[in-house]
């Protein structure tokens, strides 16, 4: 004799019932009639060969708290492998913007994660300035741009990450007394072309401290600037965790101006593809719970 077949949609009803502690709850936790409620409860029933819910009391009988355990479990695996087929199936491309530092650091993992579960999307990342990403953002060129901005600061958008800004220099001893060349009091800057963030920060910082400065050295990429440090050729601002080794981070214990904390906020566009949104849920998702 054939087992009997158990249907997704009247396990589902009885799971409800379970929870709710009868047809009547149920029933209006599903948007359903009471009537096909118990409909289904008797034809789950019938199914099986066994009586599942004292109806008056709305508790489950020994057979139907055996089924409960067993129905969670269908049911869920039943959702996984419809979730996973509809992951699978996703396919597009997705445009993202992005300054470079924080795609060099944090991101690759991020994104790493977000290629293995979607094969199918591929990814077109773009490292730029913020003010630049924002411009092209408004152009429609990123489905997504990550920016710099204020903390707490206005323009829309969601708050993914904010950390610390120190000064980055070979030594650690340049804000005292004869740092650098001594005939020259200006301290050498290392910065990105304007426009920029953290260039603006660095002059804002040493000019209301009353610290001369003079940049003593431009370059467009990250690698660059960092190689530039290490030359000795001038300091530099970097988010805290971004320093790399080999450098110094300093900061007021250093005799260091005080930077104001950075805040990276996530943009999506309007019309944004469900690819596109699902990164966006996904770099949000996984920087929130980042250490």
């Amino acid at each position: 004799m054939p087992y009997p077949r158990l249907d997704l949609d009247l396990l589902r009803s009885f799971v409800a019932v379970a929870d709710a502690g009868g047809i009547t709850r149920a029933a209006e936790r599903l948007r359903l009639a009471q009537p096909t409620v118990s409909l289904q409860l008797k034809r789950l029933e019938a199914g099986v060969g066994h009586r599942l819910l004292h109806r008056a009391e709305g508790r489950l009988t020994a057979e139907g708290e055996s089924l409960l355990s067993y129905a969670r479990r269908i049911l869920a695996l039943a959702d996984e492998a419809l979730s996973r087929l509809a992951l699978d199936a996703l396919r597009g491309t997705v445009r993202l913007g992005t300054p470079e530092d924080f795609a060099t650091s944090k991101l690759p993992d991020v994104l790493s994660r977000f290629a293995a579960s979607h094969p199918g999307v591929a990814l077109e990342v773009t490292t730029d300035l913020t003010l630049n990403l924002l411009d092209r953002f408004g152009r429609g060129e990123f489905d997504l741009v990550l920016i710099k901005r204020e903390p707490q600061g206005g323009g829309g958008g969601v708050r993914v990450w904010r950390e610390p800004l120190v000064w980055a220099a070979r030594d650690a001893s340049v804000f005292e007394a004869g740092g650098f060349d001594s005939g020259n009091p200006a301290l050498p800057l290392v910065v990105s072309p304007h426009p920029c963030v953290y260039r603006r920060r660095a002059m804002r910082a040493l000019d209301e401290a009353g610290r001369p400065w003079r940049v003593a050295y431009t370059s467009t990429s990250l690698a660059g600037a960092q190689a530039a440090v290490r030359a000795g050729l001038g300091v530099t601002v970097l988010p805290k965790g971004m320093v790399p080794a080999g450098l110094a981070a300093l900061d007021a214990t250093h005799g260091a101006p005080r930077l104001p904390d950075t805040e990276i906020a996530l943009l999506r566009a309007a019309a944004a593809s469900v690819p596109a949104q699902r990164l966006g849920d996904h770099i949000v998702g996984a920087l929130e719970r980042a250490p």
